[in-house]
């Protein structure tokens, strides 16, 4: 075996050749900053609130027709 897993590796893994027992799979979750997060979600639900009231009022003038 060149540079990799050696007999003894292989042996103990019960002669298993598979990949993922040699290899560690890289982690590619995404980070999450859970406090940038939050603030956006408060900064999206604040404007979707003006939006909602401006919304209204503009209903409200067009029925006062």
């Amino acid at each position: 075996m060149n540079g990799g897993a050696t007999d003894a590796d292989v042996a103990a893994q019960d002669y298993n050749l598979s990949v993922s027992s040699y290899v560690e799979q890289e982690d590619t979750r995404e980070v999450v900053d859970i406090t940038v997060l939050n603030a956006e979600i408060e900064r999206i639900v604040t404007r979707s609130d003006v939006l909602r009231r401006e919304i209204a009022a503009i209903v409200a003038e067009i029925e006062g027709e």
